[in-house]
């Protein structure tokens, strides 16, 4: 993977705080043009240093109130490949990370409230083949969200 640059840094940093922020004011910032910035975010996109664009839609909002973290234990940690397109299937699941420690798979799953959850949980995930428990902690509120700090790309 190519290296990104000082006006690469300054361009995911700029972008990174608002992604509806226009080319030309980027470009204004950084003293290039817009041209530029366009082709190096192309290229940014294309080295898969940019791996998203969209907007952010509050959960609430769509009436998802309850977000929880669901950890996983399958009978055995091969059988991942199997389990991640059955948490496909759920909607509700909008994270799922293969991980260490006492969890084969960790969940992160928004449900209306807590009836709808207990619905997804007892009736859709512990019914998939292969896991064998859960384990559940409830989200009271997201203190943070970010992005990690451009920074602390080398």
């Amino acid at each position: 993977m190519e290296k990104i640059d000082k006006l690469d840094r300054k361009i995911l940093e700029i972008i990174s705080k608002n992604a509806r922020i226009p080319f030309k004011d980027v470009a204004e910032v950084c003293n290039v043009s817009r041209a530029a910035i366009h082709q190096r975010v192309q290229k940014m996109i294309e080295m898969k240093v940019i791996i998203g664009s969209g907007y952010h839609i509050s959960p609430s909002v769509l009436g998802f109130n309850t977000c929880t973290y669901i950890g996983v234990k399958l009978e055995r940690g091969s059988l991942y490949k199997d389990v991640v397109p059955e948490f496909e299937k759920i909607p509700e699941v909008v994270e799922c990370h293969f991980t260490t420690g006492p969890y084969t798979m960790l969940i992160k799953l928004y449900a209306h409230d807590n009836e709808h959850f207990m619905e997804l949980l007892n009736g859709r995930i512990q019914e998939i083949p292969g896991v064998i428990s859960t384990e559940t902690l409830i989200s009271l509120r997201q203190s943070i969200k970010r992005e990690i700090p451009v920074t602390s790309i080398s």
